[in-house]
């Protein structure tokens, strides 16, 4: 019998097109990834799909969860955790004449023999996620996670030994009775990571001390330790970030930069006084996991095109819209890492910088020594750059510089904190540029927003009424067998019904339709008409395509758009 293509088995048990699978093929051969990784990629489908489709392909077992209270410590005492983490294997029990070892990468038959060599007995591979297995290699090797739960049991215990003044910074670098302090805040850097929050929140208040992850977007309380370790944990953390702890008066900023499980974690810190003590809120980036990758984002079919031809553009203004924490930030540079080459130059300015990209000039603003965005962009012009990024544009003075730098043959991307798309332009105007200049050096605006992926280990589908359907713009019709889906939860996504979030676009192009109703000072609501004949996507539609794709689901996206947007 014939063994089927791990395509043939993918378009037999998932939601997989005959289209997705041909244009993954093509970034399969294209980039040189396997075909399994160019799908999660493009997310026509996740991990596990492509896992539980190989158990097919290659008769090896699935498992979803690794227990590892269940694993022997004898089957990984003689095992490098180096060589696991690597290699992303993990023994995790005896069976017969065998060690049932969980492996990531199921045709790396070269590891298999090494297992085979190191326990002397045959192996029986089964599949699991890298994810699950790097946090089962984790959690059995350092037992970091136990530990740090242990901790706040501890500080009770030794309540009276650190029930002292930690004012004083000898002190406390001195003191030797603080591993429970330490390995709790550890145990929360370790959690946070594992659990993918994005901000750490430790939140004095009048009676107790709060600590909160903010996880795709929500927050959520995870533990509350006894208030009189308060000073104990925040000088901890200050300490680690290099601020005055003596200092308790005044916000501070600083920045921690750590490896957890093999990941490099840089933690920007913000510490403001507050009326119970110091609040202070740690913000996460994992470098190993900033997207650098348009199709990765959010943007599909026409909405792609439109940015890839944007980009290539020699000169004009892109500019990306919505709130703080929308994913401006990670659309540019998604968008910079994408025409990033030898033979251009790329200068950008930003506040600050997040992540570092090689072959690219990178310039924080630092307004102590009046270096604005203004002024940095000013300079720029005598850098000889083909390509600018400002990080946000504030005020009338960067409007206008940036204008003119479009217009004498440089391309120019930045932000502007606006509602939609359509809103930009009017906000250009009232900011007191001049219309012709709005018109003429706009390439397209794109708007956007975050919105959470639906978990689909749990997800329940269902249909929805006419009504709740009218509620995003889609009507009955354009199910055409399409499977909406419900979010419930479950523990793969910390009972929340969601993992991950991508996000949707609104994208103007400027045509001359659009540029007349500008030169004639229409408000917003006029310029969006006219878009929106003329081809513009909106918010809604583009999330009522991702809704019928089964990504996410009609009440996340009422969440995060209001009923006019």
């Amino acid at each position: 019998m014939e063994e089927k293509s791990l395509g043939a088995i993918l378009l037999e048990t998932t939601s997989l097109t005959e289209e997705q699978l041909e244009q993954a093929l093509t970034v399969h051969r294209e980039k040189g990834i396997k075909l399994g990784d160019s799908l999660v990629q493009l997310k026509f489908l996740r991990t596990e799909d492509i896992l539980k489709a190989l158990s097919i392909q290659l008769g090896f077992p699935y498992e979803n969860r690794i227990n590892t209270d269940e694993i022997p410590s004898e089957l990984f005492a003689n095992l490098p955790i180096n060589y696991a983490k690597k290699n992303e294997v993990l023994p995790l029990r005896k069976e017969q004449q065998a060690v049932v070892v969980a492996v990531a990468d199921p045709t790396n038959f070269y590891v298999i023999d090494d297992l085979r060599t190191l326990f002397g007995t045959d192996i029986k591979p089964v599949i699991a996620s890298s994810y699950e297995i790097v946090n089962a290699i984790n959690t059995v090797y350092n037992r970091t996670s136990a530990a740090g739960e242990s901790g706040i049991d501890e500080l009770d215990e030794k309540a009276g030994e650190i029930d002292a003044d930690f004012n004083e910074p000898v002190d406390l670098l001195d003191a030797t009775d603080e591993a429970p302090i330490i390995r709790l805040v550890n145990s929360l850097m370790f959690r946070s990571v594992k659990q993918k929050a994005s901000d750490i929140h430790i939140e004095p208040f009048e009676k107790e001390l709060v600590v909160r992850f903010r996880i795709d977007g929500v927050l959520y309380d995870i533990i509350s330790p006894p208030k009189r370790t308060q000073n104990s944990i925040i000088s901890r953390v200050k300490i680690m970030a290099g601020l005055n702890i003596a200092e308790k008066r005044l916000p501070q900023d600083g920045r921690i930069r750590i490896k957890i499980a093999g990941k490099d974690i840089d933690i920007r810190v913000s510490t403001i006084p507050t009326a119970f003590g110091e609040s202070v809120v740690m913000r996460l980036l994992d470098k190993s996991k900033v997207m650098h990758d348009l199709n990765s984002l959010g943007l599909q079919g026409k909405t792609l095109e439109w940015m890839n031809d944007l980009i290539t553009r020699s000169h004009g203004i892109i500019l990306v819209t919505g709130p703080t924490g929308s994913g401006k930030t990670t659309t540019l540079y998604a968008a910079l890492s994408k025409i990033n080459s030898k033979d251009i130059k790329i200068i950008t300015i930003e506040d600050p910088v997040e992540y570092q990209i090689s072959g690219i000039n990178q310039v924080q603003v630092n307004p102590k020594i009046e270096l604005t965005f203004a002024a940095g962009l000013r300079a720029f012009l005598r850098q000889d750059p083909d390509v600018i990024m400002v990080g946000e544009i504030r005020d009338k003075e960067t409007a206008e510089i940036a204008i003119q730098a479009s217009l004498t043959g440089h391309l120019v991307i930045s932000t502007l904190h606006t509602n939609d798309a359509p809103a930009t332009v009017t906000r250009l105007i009232d900011m007191g540029i001049e219309p012709f200049l709005v018109s003429s050096s706009i390439l397209g605006v794109i708007a956007q927003r975050l919105v959470r992926t639906v978990c689909h280990d749990c997800a329940k589908k269902y249909t929805p009424t006419p009504e709740e359907l009218a509620r995003i713009g889609i009507v009955t019709d354009d199910l055409k067998g399409r499977q909406l889906y419900r979010a419930v939860g479950c523990p793969n996504c910390l009972e929340t019904g969601y993992t991950g979030r991508l996000a949707i676009y609104e994208f103007m192009i400027m045509n001359d339709e659009i540029r007349a109703e500008i030169m004639k000072g229409s408000d917003a609501s006029t310029i969006r008409k006219v878009g929106v004949k003329t081809g513009m996507t909106t918010l809604m539609g583009d999330a009522a395509s991702k809704i019928l794709q089964g990504l996410t689901t009609i009440e996340e996206i009422l969440r995060v758009i209001q009923e006019n947007a």
